[in-house]
């Protein structure tokens, strides 16, 4: 089948190129031989082609070689567009029900350490390797191209056969929509969280009325009337899961989803206009301070639904704090029976995934959520791969580390804004009283791993150049860090006997 890879013995490297091993391979009708020499930023694109011809539409520079032709180019865009194009598996693809672990990739190096992970692990979940939120993007300089092509490398550079998705995560406006959807991501999450009302549940009925009578009712194609009656009655698929419905419970979803469940609508048809049919969502409003209650998340669904939205996985806010970088905060058989609930309705009224967003190291419910759930389960991690790079900096170059912890901490109190985070300065030592051997065990300290964690914005923006020189130099050291930190997450979230 064309774009399929064959696995060659390949020929001796050309002198003063060391071949990645794992990454070479044939394309059998295209006669071309590919891979990939060195690592990071040094890295290269070889091609062998029998005939000169054949390397069309790639970039770098040719020459003739006993038997045949020699391309060797740079990890440019237009290279990576060529190897998609030329071998199936690179392009990402939507992944539908089977349970999914998107790793995100703030510096654009992680994804063969997380290939790495996932080879040792064995679990066989689907693997998400480009995916990094609008925010994220913003504050490392990143655009959704690099963002895909960063992750495309490092499949090829890895050998990474196997199926996996692209998502482009937490998006909230059309243009971001279509930025994303050139640069062929296949899940879009949409987050409407701007307009969902957080003090709904607080309500009195006076207020409660008023609020109703403002949403966007046009937008939604419903009147307050209709949208009562619609949940006068327990829906006979919900009912063994003793969710109460109610006039209040109703108007108080409505009041506090109801612009939320507009503005994904408005996301979704853009969607459908620019991107091909293909196309995977994913509904998030977990980043808001109270939870989604049960009746709450069939109102999401019901209505999204209604007006024609269609989606592989929603992330509710569940009950407990999901900070950053830290493990669940709460009660876990409070979370167990939660989510359990949610799960229900996820397999009632669709079916589709439950999201758990924040899952960076959350391995003390990990296995809560997949009982819950079963196989319809999304996690997300993204910051966390961030501080394993930090960890290996305190390892490797502690000097460069010192300067950004401390900038850290100078930064903290500004860059922690848009985030859950509980962490307190003054619980965070000075690095000039810590030796260096005890620097990385300062990234398993609760208050230090969030303030790393919420500044990563800045700390690319000052110390960006030295990080990935410094990161591009010790990469075996950086990929053996999260290969040992993912197996752990990979192993929690295996189904449980």
């Amino acid at each position: 089948m064309p774009g399929l890879p064959g696995k060659p013995e390949p020929a001796a490297a050309p002198a003063g190129l060391l071949l990645v091993a794992d990454s070479v391979v044939r394309v059998e009708d295209q006669q071309l031989e590919l891979a990939a020499s060195g690592r990071g930023a040094h890295a290269q694109l070889v091609v062998r082609a029998a005939r000169a011809e054949q390397l069309a539409g790639f970039e770098g520079e040719s020459s003739s070689q006993q038997g045949g032709y020699l391309l060797v180019g740079p990890r440019s865009p237009s290279n990576v567009a060529r190897l998609r194009a030329l071998m199936t598996w690179l392009a990402p693809r939507p992944l539908g029900l089977q349970c999914s672990f998107g790793f995100g990739d703030r510096l654009g190096l992680a994804t063969p350490g997380h290939i790495r992970a996932l080879r040792v692990a064995r679990t066989g979940l689907r693997a998400v390797f480009a995916q990094q939120s609008m925010r994220e993007m913003a504050r490392t300089g990143r655009g959704p191209q690099q963002v895909m092509d960063d992750a495309t490398w490092g499949v090829f550079s890895s050998g990474w056969h196997h199926a996996h998705g692209a998502d482009a995560d937490h998006v909230k406006t059309a243009d971001d929509v279509e930025t994303c959807t050139a640069a062929g991501y296949t899940m879009f999450t949409f987050d409407p969280g701007d307009h969902v009302r957080d003090g709904a549940d607080s309500l009195d009925g006076a207020e409660l009325g008023q609020a109703l009578e403002g949403l966007p009712w046009t937008a939604l194609e419903d009147s307050p009337r209709s949208m009562l009656e619609r949940y006068r009655h327990v829906q006979p698929e919900l009912s063994e899961l003793g969710i109460a419905f109610s006039d209040e419970a109703a108007a108080r979803a409505a009041v506090k989803y109801g612009s939320a469940v507009a503005h994904a609508a408005r996301l979704y048809r853009r969607l459908c206009e620019v991107a091909p049919p293909d196309r995977e969502v994913e509904i998030s409003v977990d980043e808001t301070d109270s939870s989604t209650t049960h009746f709450q998340h069939v109102y999401i669904a019901t209505e999204l639904a209604r007006l024609g939205v269609r989606w592989v996985s929603l992330a509710p806010r569940f009950v407990g704090r999901f900070e950053k970088a830290s493990d669940y905060i709460g009660d876990p058989a409070a979370f167990e029976a939660d989510c359990a609930v949610h799960a229900g309705i996820a397999r009632r009224l669709g079916p589709y995934k439950l999201s758990l967003h924040s899952g960076s190291d959350k391995l003390s419910i990990y296995a809560a959520f997949r009982r819950a759930t079963g196989a319809l389960a999304h996690v997300k991690t993204a910051g966390t791969s961030y501080l394993e790079a930090l960890r290996t900096l305190a390892r490797t170059e502690p000097g460069l580390f010192r300067e950004i912890y401390e900038g850290a901490r100078r930064r903290y109190g500004e860059d922690r804004a848009t985030y859950m985070v509980s962490a307190r300065i003054e619980a965070t030592p000075d690095s000039a009283r810590v030796a260096d051997a005890e620097l990385p065990a300062l990234l398993d300290d609760f208050h230090v791993r969030q303030v790393l964690h919420v500044t990563f914005g800045s700390a690319v923006d000052r110390f960006g150049e030295r990080l990935h020189v410094t990161l591009n130099r010790d990469l075996p050291a950086y990929e053996h860090n999260l290969e040992r930190h993912f197996v752990r997450h990979l192993h929690a979230l295996e189904t449980p006997r």
